[in-house]
């Protein structure tokens, strides 16, 4: 999902920047079938936008040219790319926010199901039903002004799908977990074009893949039915520390999660430099003045910035500002056990542009068990994202030659984050879904077993 996670350090001088492998299409593709289908909603390389509509956030990725666009706007679109993709053997991959780090959601020579416009958020009682195009930002606004919250992530422009499917690590997830624990329900198309509607008792192997398995391996969601809770007043802090604290602040910062409560909430930002800097920011749930004695566990840095404030204005907050492409690349690893502060500083030392954010794990959603979702983390203390900005003359294999360092060096183990896809990961589908592959693997044979949706990070 692009820089998918709207960093805490918005202002500070630390602030972060911001599915289809196949046969080529043939010429003689008979696109003129599938526009009978959706008529100008079917979007050729000599159509008018075009070149705008194919671009992702990711725009090392900006050559990526596929065959075709579809601008699905009501689930029987859907069915018709799937059906002729299907018949016609070609690439095709669902896009909602354009944030796959690996825009596996722009298959070159493919076709593009863009689910974008499916944006109806509608109550019923205190669960919620989003469309599948929906984007964080809209989503917050929308049931913030009822007075609700769903944990999610940060990016405003990231969409609902992508998070959720991958799991969905956010702001207030220690105290209710991740995205994908919130979820209710699903409407997917499945490869063989079935519209089916899935939960705990309605196909339930598929509902328990969509949780944590990844976008794009076993169908294409139309919508998703949330658990809302009453939105939380939130307090939001930022710590900043001197240049050169890096070792001691990660050392600190992990010990002060071992025994936190789960409304604490916390990343801790560390940026490459000589020497490196160190950020540590994040929310409570819960007034200014229980914070403070948490806040004083931690050692003292330069500056200490305490607000309170609704969650729709702490979602805002995170959010940032109106945001455009970028170009980067990036990786993950977990944190399973604690990761030496020397490490982590000596990996950014003397360079620039490239980033290690620490994103706190624990609370409710390490209370899950690693086999109840299809995502495997849950005894995690913390995921890590490795960010390098690929600017400035900077190539995107010198950037992956730094992202190998940064992602490898950590000395975590085989794990990873599939939200922060990596083309790069070594061994990524035991990275992304651990013990949970096996399981994963038969049920995407199962609903595709022709492999509709291929691509090089696919189940």
């Amino acid at each position: 999902m692009g820089m998918t996670r709207r960093t805490f350090l918005r202002g500070t001088g630390l602030a972060v920047a911001g599915t289809g492998v196949g046969t080529p299409a043939m010429a003689e593709t008979n696109w003129e079938r599938l526009r009978r289908r959706l008529g100008d909603r079917l979007v050729l390389p000599q159509d008018s936008g075009y070149d705008t509509l194919r671009l992702p956030f990711n725009t090392v990725y900006a050559h990526r040219r596929p065959a075709a666009i579809a601008r699905c706007v009501r689930a029987e679109d859907v069915q018709a790319c799937l059906d002729f993709a299907s018949h016609e053997r070609i690439p095709v991959a669902a896009r909602s926010g354009k944030h796959s780090y690996a825009a596996y959601s722009v298959p070159e020579n493919g076709l593009v199901v863009d689910v974008s416009a499916l944006t109806n958020v509608r109550f019923h009682g205190t669960d919620v039903q989003v469309g599948a195009g929906v984007r964080l930002g809209d989503f917050y606004e929308t049931i913030g002004a009822q007075g609700r919250a769903v944990p999610g992530g940060t990016c405003k422009s990231v969409g609902i799908s992508g998070l959720t499917l991958g799991g969905g690590i956010g702001v207030i997830g220690r105290k209710y977990g991740l995205t994908c624990d919130n979820l209710l329900s699903a409407r997917i198309v499945t490869p063989d074009g079935c519209l089916r509607t899935v939960s705990e008792r309605q196909e339930p192997d598929l509902f328990w893949a969509l949780r944590g398995g990844g976008g794009g391996n076993f169908g294409i969601v139309t919508s998703f039915t949330f658990r809302s809770v009453p939105a939380p007043d939130v307090t939001r802090f930022l710590l900043l520390y001197p240049a050169g604290a890096t070792a001691d602040v990660v050392d600190a910062w992990q010990e002060w999660f071992s025994d936190a409560p789960d409304e604490l909430w916390a990343i801790c930002e560390t940026l490459s430099g000589t020497p490196t800097s160190t950020a540590v920011g994040g929310t409570y749930l819960g007034p200014a003045k229980d914070l403070h004695p948490l806040l004083d566990r931690m050692p003292a840095g330069t500056q200490r910035v305490v607000e309170e404030m609704t969650y729709l204005e702490a979602m805002r907050f995170y959010a940032g500002g109106d945001e455009t492409g970028a170009a980067f690349v990036a990786s993950s690893r977990m944190a399973y056990e604690h990761v030496p502060g020397s490490r982590v500083d000596e990996l950014l030392q003397g360079g620039s542009g490239y980033r290690i954010q620490f994103d706190s794990f624990g609370g409710a959603l390490g209370r899950v068990a690693p086999d109840a979702t299809a995502f495997p983390h849950r005894r995690a203390l913390a995921s890590a994202q490795c960010y390098v900005n690929v600017v400035d003359g900077r190539t995107e294999a010198e950037g992956r030659r730094i992202l190998a360092s940064l992602r490898d060096g950590l000395g975590t183990g085989t794990t990873g984050y599939v939200n922060y896809i990596d083309p790069e990961m070594p061994d990524w589908a035991v990275a992304y879904y651990g013990g949970n592959l096996p399981r994963l693997r038969k049920v995407r044979r199962r609903y595709d077993p022709d492999r509709v949706l291929a691509f090089a990070q696919g189940l």
